[in-house]
């Protein structure tokens, strides 16, 4: 995957340009400025790259990806991952990026953990920004120990009974991919209607997955780890336990830009303006992706690769006037 750094936080770490959020865009905008020559530094909230594909659907077929007809959503992340790595990017992960400090010669940025990372531009890759899951109300004491609010790997479920709370796609998502290989799956959500797909929710009910709506997880139980769930229907207060072994809590995320809002950049409904340099109007600070906003705007992960390789390319301009705008295509590079 390139570096994981793990060194103490309050090292200082030099780059030519950092990007922030490990994401598709950014894992591409990773991979495009070492094809520039440039060193890289990738910082990111979550504790693994992959931005809202690995957090929320990393089994989910996607079909806009140009060149595949269907990617699974943890492949494309692997593939975007090895293809940054031949450059070595240095991944600081579960760290936010919090401070942002002019310097006579570029830019610092201090995370979170107090971690300081100078370079010379800076590519904000964020998505929707920094995002947590909205708590399960019943039960959140069980959380590593069989509540859980990302699935990374469906085979780490395979064999148990699952518990999957939620009524958006994400929800239904889970309970179609891990019935095929759990014990058994239910799904509990609070209405009767669901917010996630027609064509998803018919076929989740087409299959083995139990469906119970207007219901709601009252508490969970268990010794070491949770062993059953008390389930209550909202109108009648009628409750039944059911026995799980694992609870997938899909209710969906709160997302804010977080500090990034502080560091001078236009904003326009919980997004960054950018023109068409991909340049957000602070020196040395460039954008791409679905944390960007300007006229025209299409929100697809194909798109931000290209945003990506924009937002590298000014930036390469801004570190080095006198660099090319477009550097030539990979192949016409030197065989490696």
């Amino acid at each position: 995957m390139g570096e994981h750094v793990s060194a103490p936080a309050t090292e200082v770490s030099t780059v030519d340009i950092l990007i922030v959020g490990a994401g598709p865009a950014g894992l591409y905008a990773a991979y495009y400025a070492g094809f520039r020559g440039l060193s890289i530094a990738v910082v990111d909230s979550l504790p693994e790259p992959g931005g809202q594909i690995s957090a929320l659907y990393p089994e989910k077929l996607l079909h806009d990806i140009a060149g595949f007809s269907a990617v699974r959503g943890r492949d494309l992340v692997d593939a975007l991952v090895g293809q940054a790595a031949q450059f070595a990017p240095r991944y600081f992960l579960a760290e936010q990026a919090a401070e942002l400090e002019h310097l006579p010669a570029g830019l610092a940025v201090t995370t979170d953990a107090g971690r300081r990372i100078e370079c010379r531009a800076v590519v904000l890759t964020g998505g929707i920004g920094t995002f947590a899951p909205r708590p399960l109300p019943a039960g959140e004491e069980f959380l590593g120990r069989g509540l859980r609010y990302f699935v990374p790997k469906l085979d780490s479920l395979a064999g148990q009974d699952v518990l999957v709370v939620g009524g958006g796609d994400s929800a239904v998502d889970w309970a179609l991919s891990l019935e095929p290989i759990a014990s058994s799956v239910t799904l509990v959500h609070r209405r009767a209607a669901f917010r996630a797909h027609r064509h998803s929710v018919d076929r989740m009910h087409a299959s083995g997955a139990r469906v119970l709506t207007d219901r709601e997880v009252r508490r969970l139980d268990g010794r070491d780890r949770v062993e059953r769930a008390e389930i209550a229907h909202r109108v009648t207060g009628e409750t039944e336990t059911v026995d799980v072994q694992a609870v997938v809590a899909a209710l969906g995320f709160t997302a804010d830009l977080g500090p990034i809002a502080e560091w001078g950049v236009e904003i326009k409904d919980r997004r960054i303006v950018v023109d068409s340099r991909m340049w957000t109007g602070v020196p040395g600070v460039y954008a791409a992706g679905d944390i960007t906003e300007y006229p025209g705007k299409v929100r697809l992960i194909a798109v931000g690769f290209g945003e990506s390789a924009t937002a590298v390319n000014n930036a390469a301009i801004h570190i080095d006037p006198g660099a090319d705008l477009f550097p030539g295509h990979s192949t016409d590079a030197p065989a490696a």
